[in-house]
């Protein structure tokens, strides 16, 4: 029954599709655009950081004659101390001595701060460096605040008090958001996939009408064969490709981790569910499956790669469109639409995926949703075959259902 469905020629079409494209220079340069791209752009970031970073440090370093004004008495005097300020009599005074280059700058601070501005004078020494002088008043009104505040009322206004949550379930320390990363993983794995190479997934199919050797093709091999084939190899190129993209994303990771101050993940503190993770696996690899078999049958369809691109909204929506809806998935998962959109094919794999991860996917809607995935997978590559042999004379214009079915695979 296998091979009947498959065909005696699917290890050959598989085997063709695969190796013909990762022998292509243009796959792989394809691939690795991106990657050369976005590293290209963080090298940009990391010369920048550090070049910020080494003027800010030279321009604090850099010191220049001070007046202050303290209407407000909150700047505490050991701190004009340390930068060698000298105490102004009042504000008229502190601007005629910038102006006459007596000082290099002058602070005024006002007697009621949340009503009337910090005023700042100084020397233009340039763009750049004309902003040391509004760093350094606004530094030390802050550094003369905290000094006279608590810590401990330091750290609640700042909202640096730290709080540790724990919550338990069954007896046992659990962390449902922790419990969501491994089956969570899938989500992204689908998402990434369609969104990015959905595109290449649905041209893959009119290649062979628009060079016009589906004809010759079709006489050695059946269309469900061919189509069959072409869905698998994809998958696997797809598959290839992302291996590719988050092998060079992770070795990134590690290097510049410590130039772009990424935070580190301790990957002993993820909980392993493997039952989970195991109907995650089979949610993606049959929805996977379903839109694989829909994309390239919309590119069985119509006669050029451009009109097939057209249509790649469809697919995209009816995966993003439930996400709107994460919140009942989790909060309220028994409600009529969230068991809907779960169930029914062409919404279901971000509801299942979600919910499975959330751990609210009951045991009858996993086996449910999975048959009905597979089920669904296998009719659309029926469809795909129709669409794909009947759109091998159909160069110009699109099918209509009169024709698909009218003609047997």
């Amino acid at each position: 029954m296998k091979r009947k469905f498959f065909g005696h020629n699917f290890g050959v079409v598989y085997r063709f599709e695969v190796v013909r494209m990762l022998k292509k220079k243009s796959f792989w340069a394809a691939l690795l655009a991106f990657p050369v791209l976005i590293s290209f752009i963080l090298g940009i970031v990391i010369w920048s950081n550090s070049a910020a970073e080494q003027a800010s440090e030279d321009l604090s370093q850099q010191t220049f004659s001070l007046g202050v004004t303290d209407q407000s008495d909150m700047i505490l005097p050991e701190l004009l101390k340390q930068l060698d300020a000298k105490t102004i009599a009042d504000r008229s005074t502190g601007i005629e001595m910038v102006k006459e280059g007596k000082i290099d700058a002058f602070f005024y601070y006002p007697q009621d701060l949340t009503k009337e501005k910090v005023q700042v004078f100084g020397q233009n020494v340039g763009i750049f460096q004309n902003f040391k002088y509004q760093s350094v008043a606004d530094q030390l009104l802050r550094n003369s605040a905290l000094m006279q505040i608590k810590p401990s009322l330091i750290a609640v206004v700042s909202g640096n008090v730290q709080t540790e949550t724990t919550t338990f379930q069954d007896g046992k320390k659990y962390d449902p958001i922790m419990e969501m990363i491994a089956p969570g993983i899938f989500i992204v794995l689908f998402f990434l996939i369609i969104a990015t190479f959905g595109g290449q997934m649905m041209n893959s199919s009119v290649e062979e009408k628009e060079n016009r050797v589906i004809e010759m093709l079709l006489t050695t091999i059946r269309a469900r064969t061919l189509v069959i084939g072409k869905i698998f190899a994809q998958l696997t190129l797809v598959l290839i490709q992302v291996g590719v993209l988050l092998a060079l994303a992770i070795a990134a990771y590690f290097l510049l981790r410590g130039h772009l101050d990424l935070p580190n993940f301790d990957l002993a503190q993820i909980p392993f569910d493997w039952g989970r993770i195991a109907i995650g696996f089979l949610i993606f690899f049959f929805s996977l499956l379903l839109f694989t078999g829909i994309l390239v049958g919309i590119g069985a369809a119509v006669p050029t790669a451009r009109e097939a691109n057209n249509f790649l909204a469809a697919p995209i929506l009816l995966i993003i469109g439930p996400i709107y809806a994460v919140s009942v998935f989790i909060t309220n998962p028994e409600a009529s639409v969230s068991t809907f959109l779960t169930l029914f094919p062409l919404t279901a794999p971000m509801p299942m995926m979600i919910r499975n991860a959330a751990g609210n996917l009951t045991g009858w809607e996993a086996a449910v949703g999975l048959v009905i995935l597979a089920v669904t997978a296998v009719i659309v590559f029926i469809i795909a075959a129709r669409l794909f042999q009947t759109g091998a004379v159909e160069y110009s214009k699109r099918m209509s259902l009169k024709n698909i079915f009218a003609k047997k695979a």
